[in-house]
């Protein structure tokens, strides 16, 4: 079959897919780690900052999204963090500030789409997943959690397994509980990959290696049923990959910072999104509005290609012929043309 065919999927899924910092955080997550342990916040950022040019004249390539990971180790590891857990974040992160609106929008959205979807008589479903280059288990810590299908970002490990540990017949072994070890990195590049494994399902299915080649139309969530919504130009790998393959990309800003409504203008001339607005929310807001607008506008398109796929792909089952003796011969015909449709 081909992929251009239409299909006749018995259920389909909608995605809503979110940065997390200043998309559905005003700021930084990380804020409430800093003030729990007395750290100057501005200028942990402003060190982050400088790391890459450092490193890079002693020949040592780092990643700019990730480089603050490792320096969060050294706090631990020198003292002004000491002790710093994974329980530890995820506590932190039921004190991260959340944009106004949330976490009731995203649970009301899922309704949304389920009763739109029970109007014109298809089964369709909303899951929601946040992919972010901040720290896993704070985003896990959060009133929105409860009501995300997939968190993907940064994690950390406690207990690194030492050399020859194959060898051991238990590990019994007496470590220190801290984080230690980066397990997991993601950048904004690496963020396109995580958008493949809820494209092709392997999120949702271990036997689907997101390298796997999956036809179009088998699919789990195609992206032309996918909305990226992020804050600015570091996402601009994601908003092409859902742009260029049918989806909606969304940029959100501050309200209050002229200089971010500025960035996504930018990015809407020069064709990165196909909308911007504040990361307000709650019902008056526009950003609410337009999303909602997007996700119907994707249920109309569902029923639409349902329609075009019966309609192409289902034949009418064959009639009796009339019995009436006297039948005109082009009558006939016209009757024994139905078994071919």
């Amino acid at each position: 079959m081909s992929s251009k065919e239409p299909t006749l999927r018995g259920s389909h899924v909608l995605t809503c897919i979110w940065d997390f910092d200043k998309t559905l955080c005003p700021g930084y997550m990380q804020t409430p780690l800093f003030r729990a342990f007395g750290v100057d916040e501005e200028r942990f950022w402003k060190e982050t900052n400088l790391l890459p040019g450092l490193y890079a004249r002693k020949g040592i390539r780092t990643s700019k999204d990730s480089v603050y990971l490792n320096h969060l180790l050294s706090y631990v590891k020198n003292g002004s963090m000491k002790g710093l857990t994974n329980r530890r974040l995820r506590e932190l992160g039921a004190e991260i500030e959340l944009c106004p609106g949330l976490p009731d929008f995203f649970p009301a959205l899922k309704d949304y789409v389920r009763e739109l979807g029970q109007k014109q008589n298809i089964e369709v479903t909303l899951e929601h997943y946040v992919v972010s280059t901040g720290l896993a288990e704070m985003i896990r810590g959060t009133s929105l959690a409860a009501h995300c299908d997939g968190i993907y970002g940064c994690e950390f490990l406690e207990h690194p397994l030492p050399p020859h540990f194959s060898k051991q017949d238990e590990l019994e072994l007496e470590l220190p509980t801290e984080i230690s070890q980066v397990a997991a990195m993601v950048d904004n590049t690496i963020k396109t990959r995580f958008l493949f494994e809820i494209n092709k399902g392997s999120n949702k299915d271990s036997a689907i290696d997101v390298n796997a080649v999956v036809l179009p139309e088998d699919r789990r969530v195609p992206f032309s049923n996918m909305i990226y919504i992020a804050d600015g130009p570091s996402d601009v790998p994601s908003f092409s990959l859902i742009r260029k393959n049918g989806g909606k990309a969304f940029a959100v800003y501050v309200a209050a910072n002229e200089a971010e409504f500025a960035q996504n203008d930018a990015l809407l001339q020069a064709g990165r999104v196909h909308g911007y607005g504040p990361c307000d929310y709650s019902p008056p807001s526009f950003t609410p509005k337009w999303i909602r607008h997007a996700l119907a506008g994707m249920v109309e398109r569902l029923v639409q290609e349902r329609s075009h796929a019966l309609a192409t792909r289902v034949t009418r089952p064959p009639r009796h012929l009339q019995t009436d003796p006297v039948v005109k011969r082009d009558d006939v015909a016209k009757q024994g043309n139905l078994f071919n449709e």
